[in-house]
């Protein structure tokens, strides 16, 4: 079993000072022994202080740069700190800590795992113009990674010491980066990759950062990403 003392819990938060001490205190609880990172994400609230009030070790980015920035200085804090696993949650607690240990378990033999919220776990409904990007997202990305993923947009994953390793270096900082790039660098890096099925909740506070036509555009955005993603050249491991 993957020793949660070598396991780092990454959070970006952007403006999260409503959710981010309870999902810190949560994560610290359920997972005793991994270690907590919220990286805020150029914050303007109080994000810094109910992080480091709750136990996490906090790092400050000095202006927005999405998730995938974030996550890039949590892979590098990870490697410079003899991490081995680190896990990718969310801040704002629709991530349930429960489902961590189910991820990290397939980590023994695969080198990323997705917290899938369409694999089974619970209904999580979706229609229209996301529900049609969704599945060209999952199929294609299925195709790349040479195994079936259901739920390719999912910000709820571990990543082993080889991920940890490559992204490090290598994970894109630009829009949707973190998501649709990130699997397609990895697969063609010669990562393995594969799902577990993940219950979602509702966030703990703050506001949902997409409406329903925000989010439709989201998912367009994402087929192009994955599209200039696959023109890229290869980033070898």
């Amino acid at each position: 079993m993957t020793s949660l003392s070598r396991t780092l819990i990454v959070m970006p938060a952007w403006n999260e000072e409503e959710s981010v001490a309870r999902v810190v205190t949560e994560v610290l609880n359920e997972l005793p022994g991994a270690h907590c990172l919220v990286v805020s994400d150029g914050s303007t609230d109080n994000t810094e202080n109910e992080a480091a009030s709750a136990g996490a070790v906090v790092l400050r980015l000095p202006f927005n740069l999405g998730v995938g920035g974030a996550m890039r200085l949590g892979f590098k804090y990870a490697l410079e700190n003899g991490f081995e696993n680190v896990v990718q949650i969310d801040a704002d607690g629709q991530h349930d800590p429960k489902n961590v240990r189910a991820l990290l378990a397939q980590l023994e033999s695969f080198d990323i795992v997705i917290g899938a919220r369409f694999a089974g776990e619970e209904s999580y409904d979706i229609r229209g113009p996301r529900r049609w990007a969704m599945w060209i997202l999952s199929k294609s990305l299925s195709r790349v990674a040479h195994t079936q993923l259901t739920d390719t947009t999912s910000g709820f994953k571990a990543n082993g010491p080889r991920a940890v390793n490559l992204f490090a270096n290598h994970f894109p900082a630009e829009y949707l980066g973190d998501t649709v790039e990130a699997l397609v660098i990895a697969a063609r890096a010669g990562c393995t990759v594969t799902q577990v099925p993940v219950s979602m909740r509702e966030r703990m506070g703050g506001q949902p950062s997409h409406n329903p036509a925000k989010a439709a555009l989201y998912l367009g955005r994402a087929v192009l990403a994955f599209v200039f993603a696959i023109m890229r050249p290869r980033v070898k491991d």
